[in-house]
């Protein structure tokens, strides 16, 4: 007869085994995809495919203005989403009454997460480009990349500021402090790991998208650097796809090696994000 601490014992590790099975079919397939990209591309990253311009018809040269325009977009997505996602949290954490309007607002931004990248690029498109006249540009697609980014910045920023104890601010009143006085001095320190989680999170996505700003900045082939917000400019994701749809006889080796260099992009991004949020959290007080 087998006793309950017996039964409960098996239930227990095959729970256990069902998690890390689960685990096991989550990571391998993205450990395969990552070494299969590193194995193909480690071979075509030199200092010349790093910092010289693409020449005869991308086949040859280098990705340098596509890694600048990459960064350049990404740091104008940041400069146009980062004040007005995180203010936006604010007002509906610590400002807004829970009323009919402000659970409408929630819903909608919760909805705008999950619309298609493709429906932001034709967005653009007609606002940015067309009707404000922006024209493809940086500015144009940094616009754009920071309305599609928005919904994730305000969603994860008010769930980190709502998870600052309410005994934070009470002190904060208690000894005389504004509202906004004790936001800026109490509530932010404290939320900002979350914040940055949810900043990074937004520029991750805007940072590997290709619709976007196939409709509102990238160039097919732009041997130079942009010089101003009004100018094109090349991008890596929309030059992946270009040399491996585009652009016949394109060697495999360059193709990931681009590839290599994104993924090099956006997880040294996710890196210096991970250590900045630790060292917040250290100085966290609860």
């Amino acid at each position: 007869m087998i006793s309950v601490n017996s039964r409960r014992y098996v239930v227990q590790r095959i729970g256990f085994g069902v998690l890390i099975l689960a685990a096991l079919l989550v990571v391998l397939p993205i450990l395969f995809v990552v070494g299969a990209i590193v194995v193909e591309g480690i071979g075509a990253i030199n200092w010349e495919f790093l910092t010289a311009i693409p020449r005869d018809g991308m086949k040859a040269g280098g990705i340098f203005p596509a890694i600048v325009g990459t960064l350049l977009l990404t740091v104008g997505t940041a400069l146009a989403a980062i004040p007005f996602g995180v203010g936006g949290a604010i007002y509906l954490s610590e400002y807004a009454r829970d009323t009919w309007l402000t659970r409408a607002i929630r819903l909608a931004i919760v909805n705008l997460a999950g619309i298609p990248s493709v429906v932001y690029g034709l967005f653009g498109l007609g606002l940015f480009v067309l009707f404000l006249q922006f024209g493809t540009s940086i500015l144009a697609g940094s616009l754009t990349l920071a309305i599609m980014t928005l919904p994730i910045i305000i969603s994860t920023s008010e769930e980190a500021l709502r998870a600052v104890p309410t005994e934070f601010r009470t002190v904060s009143a208690s000894l005389g402090g504004t509202r906004w006085q004790g936001i800026r001095n109490v509530v932010l320190p404290q939320a900002l790991p979350g914040i940055i989680t949810g900043v990074i999170l937004g520029l991750l996505r805007a940072g590997g998208e290709t619709a976007p700003i196939l409709f509102t900045v990238a160039a097919f082939y732009l041997p130079r650097l942009p010089q101003s917000p009004f100018d094109q400019t090349m991008a890596l994701p929309y030059h992946l796809y270009v040399i491996s749809t585009q652009v016949p006889g394109m060697p495999i080796q360059v193709q990931y090696g681009t590839a290599l260099v994104l993924l090099a992009l956006v997880l040294s991004l996710n890196v210096v994000a991970t250590v900045i949020r630790s060292y917040f959290r250290r100085k966290r007080q609860w």
